[in-house]
């Protein structure tokens, strides 16, 4: 196709808003369905139990973070179909998702003795907890291949640009969630497994939702040629599926590494003692609450800049990337400034303990910075994951850790607290001039047309 055949790709701030919105509310959602779990068992059930969905939830977080390639990855695949009109390789990339994300979640069940004694050597709970803990991982496990699918066809749906769409799936699933939760952890007594089971049971019935709203979208966009709804020749290609393999290797590789990152975070704040790791952790709330919104705009940028980059539009590409970080700077700017101003009202709703306030007293400039400057790594990332240029967010990440490693130990050992917050901002700084050094390399060769797109090896 050539580049007078491609659609121009329509770029306003108005759209982004309107596709970013709904983003934020389905992630906003989220933190709900683990306040809903905890109330539920903090009221019918045991300290043991309360412990058990702590652990639980965190080891299924971690595990299903890992596999966040399948949003991401099909998301930049599916973006880059649609710009260079290719409807048939959409649904391609849909289907040689979900072969994926079963088969990964298959394989989790499999798993699940190793996956539930290796964390939980890791995690030192109690005789009781550790019990429960099994119980739930070995209910909520039968959840995995439909939770590793919703990934699937969520980045379907954000590289469609479907972000209200993705807004029905996650409240379905959350409420859902939430209503069965209070059904057999409540009224039926059945504690962290009920839990665990109303989970797995939710993530189901979202999985199917989700596939009937994103098949119909599909048929639309295809409209009466039903009979190449699913080109099997391209979803064996062999060439294809390792080219999708390696993107979403990449991508895994880097999300390990941020994981990593904000856990040695973690562990380096639980060295000043509970005072500060309690405070530093409530900063990390405020951080992640931020994120709700940054990423809503990285989202919308990974589809509109994988749109431009399919069809070989470079001023669509250029204008989705400034008109988007424009507005997620200063959502930045808002957001920062919130934190700045009301960190501590916040810490004081969140403890009781004078110490702890005091501590947030000191590191909530570190938080509202580290916000301020983070929205560049967010917008780069959607770059880089829409373009599915996924090798060079591999890299940025590398080396932005191995360099925030060291750094923190010297900091820490100089600033104490201080020191660690300014390590993590800049880790996370470090992250974005890596990533800026890369772009102007992704711009030429949407200029001459020599990267693979849509999945084209």
């Amino acid at each position: 196709m050539s580049n007078g055949d491609i659609k121009p790709v329509s770029v306003d701030r108005r759209s982004i808003l309107q596709r970013a919105w709904p983003v934020m509310l389905a992630n906003a959602s989220v933190p709900l369905l683990g306040l809903s779990d905890t109330a539920v068992i903090g009221n019918t059930g045991s300290l043991e139990a309360l412990g058990a969905i702590a652990f639980g939830a965190i080891i299924f977080s971690f595990v299903y973070w890992g596999f966040g390639f399948l949003r991401m990855g099909t998301t930049g695949f599916t973006a880059q179909a649609v710009g260079a009109a290719d409807e048939a390789e959409v649904r391609v990339i849909l289907w040689r998702a979900l072969l994926l994300a079963v088969g990964l979640g298959t394989t989790l069940i499999v798993l699940q003795w190793p996956i539930a004694e290796l964390s939980l050597s890791l995690m030192n709970g109690s005789a009781g907890v550790e019990s429960l803990t099994r119980d739930y991982i070995a209910m909520r496990i039968w959840g995995a291949p439909a939770a590793l699918a919703l990934f699937a066809l969520m980045g379907c749906l954000i590289g469609l640009g479907h972000s209200k769409t993705l807004l029905l799936v996650q409240v379905v699933l959350n409420s859902l969630n939430i209503v069965l939760d209070i059904w057999f952890a409540g009224v039926l007594g059945m504690g962290a497994a009920g839990i665990a089971l109303g989970t797995a049971i939710a993530e189901w019935c979202s999985v199917g939702l989700a596939l009937f709203l994103v098949l119909r979208i599909l048929r639309a966009r295809q409209g009466r040629d039903q009979e190449a709804f699913v080109p099997l020749s391209r979803l064996r290609d062999l060439a294809r599926m390792r080219h999708t393999l390696s993107v979403n290797s990449h991508i895994m590789i880097r999300t390990l590494l941020l994981v990593f990152s904000f856990a040695w975070f973690v562990r380096y704040s639980a060295q000043f003692g509970d005072d500060v790791l309690a405070a530093n952790h409530i900063l990390l709330q405020l951080i992640s609450f931020s994120a709700f919104f940054l990423d809503a705009y990285a989202y919308v940028t990974e589809a509109l800049v994988g749109e431009a980059a399919g069809g070989n539009n470079l001023p669509a590409f250029d204008a989705a990337l400034r008109k988007s970080s424009e507005l997620a700077m200063a959502t930045a700017v808002v957001l920062a400034g919130g934190i700045l101003l009301g960190g501590d009202a916040v810490a004081q709703l969140l403890s009781s303990h004078e110490a702890v306030w005091q501590q947030v007293t000191l590191a909530v400039p570190w938080a509202a910075l580290y916000v301020l400057l983070a929205v560049v790594a967010f917008q780069l990332d959607g770059v880089f994951i829409g373009t599915t240029r996924t090798r060079e967010m591999r890299n940025a990440s590398l080396l932005a850790t191995v360099i925030f490693l060291p750094l923190s130990v010297l900091l820490v050992r100089a600033m104490d607290n201080h020191g660690l917050w300014l390590s993590f901002v800049v880790y996370v700084c470090l992250r974005a001039i890596c990533l800026g050094y890369y772009l102007p390399a992704l711009r030429r060769s949407i200029i001459d047309q020599t990267t693979p797109v849509h999945g084209a090896v």
